[in-house]
């Protein structure tokens, strides 16, 4: 028996790529240089993952400058800075951008990062994308003249199609789509119609897959994690859960350990599975500074089975460990330990399932 374990996406950026990110940004260090920096973190990042025993790798997303905004990082028009504020807790912000006019393009496709990481990892590579809902808030609330929100939703879902199938096509072994901002909606607007906008878009992307595509298509969803704090760890998981079911992914992957009381969270998971997904549960909480040990986290996995039939249950870390390039609140030493942990731990608790102890 054997219970698939896998990462969320970021790790934290090297001190080398750090630095020159800083240099490039402030024009003394030029593109080629800097594109040879990038590349050792990512060959780094890949490498430090196998060692530790992941059975599953990304590229820790080392080139992406965040999670949400890669897809348009560096486009030279159509954008102004004023865009939706995402509040933490810990009283730290961080804004999007907001569009000034259209077509609605990616300027960076995923799949670039992609064939990039495959060709330095010797184990399977899952590519983490953004989810469609996500970009949605790019739009401004006012609109756009001559470009009605209608058409840029369109290109919009037209684009999270290619993305995605370009990274099935190029051979990740699962897409996941980042779909953190669904907790945070119900926060924005309690009455869930937002959440269940951002859920008809992304379903709109899903339908455009056969279901044996869908099966190699997962969701992340979280509360964030960014600077050590969270955006929505205090709206209840049970007003998010039946509605992210909704989903047409074959995966989905769900922070719990940072949760109060996970076995109410995993009632509710329980409830709402159905034949032919897979739930990937935290079992490692980013958030917290401490280093898990692999016994804590074979309880978690154990407690886990309890609820969810073991073939149909995975495990993965909460979230990432830096969303946004510039968090240094995780050192690289401390993430890798606590991936260390997952997956070891992830692997007595399928050992002890196995021998029926």
């Amino acid at each position: 028996m054997i219970i698939p374990t896998e990462p969320i996406g970021s790790i934290p950026r090297t001190p080398e790529l750090l630095g020159a990110m800083a240099a490039f940004q402030a024009g003394d260090l030029d593109a080629t240089a800097f594109a040879d920096i990038q590349d050792r973190a990512v060959t780094e990042t890949i490498h430090s993952l196998e060692a530790a025993g992941s059975p599953v790798v990304t590229d820790g997303e080392q080139i992406k400058p965040s999670f949400i905004t890669y897809p348009i990082a560096g486009m030279a028009s159509g954008l102004a800075s004023e865009g939706v504020v995402i509040p933490f807790a810990d009283g730290h912000q961080r804004q999007l951008p907001v569009l000034t006019g259209g077509p609605f393009r990616y300027k960076t496709n995923a799949e670039e990062y992609l064939r990039v990481a495959k060709q330095r990892a010797s184990a399977p590579v899952k590519q983490s994308v953004v989810a469609p809902s996500a970009l949605s808030l790019l739009y401004p609330h006012g609109g756009i003249e001559g470009y009605p929100r209608e058409e840029f939703l369109q290109q919009l879902v037209d684009a999270s199609e290619t993305e995605i199938r370009g990274c099935l096509d190029a051979g990740a072994h699962v897409v996941q789509l980042d779909f953190e901002e669904a907790r945070l909606s119900l926060k924005l607007d309690p009455s869930g119609g937002v959440l269940n906008d951002f859920i008809d878009l992304n379903n709109q992307v899903l339908a455009r897959f056969s279901e044996s595509e869908r099966a190699r298509i997962g969701v992340y969803s979280g509360p964030g994690a960014d600077q050590d704090s969270t955006h929505s760890l205090d709206v209840d998981y049970a007003d998010l859960l039946p509605q992210l079911f909704r989903l047409t992914a074959g995966n989905f992957y769900l922070q719990l350990a940072g949760e109060a009381d996970p076995d109410r969270v995993l009632r509710i998971i329980a409830d709402q599975l159905r034949p032919g997904i897979r739930v990937f549960v935290g079992v490692i909480d980013p958030v917290d500074p401490r280093v898990e040990t692999a016994d804590e986290v074979r309880d978690r996995v154990l407690r886990a089975a309890r609820h969810i039939p073991v073939d149909q249950l995975g495990t993965c870390d909460d979230a990432g460990f830096a969303p946004f390039a510039d968090d240094q609140s995780t050192s690289r030493q401390v993430a890798f330990a606590k991936i260390r942990a997952r997956v070891e731990g992830t692997a007595k608790a399928a050992e002890l399932l196995t021998s029926g102890d």
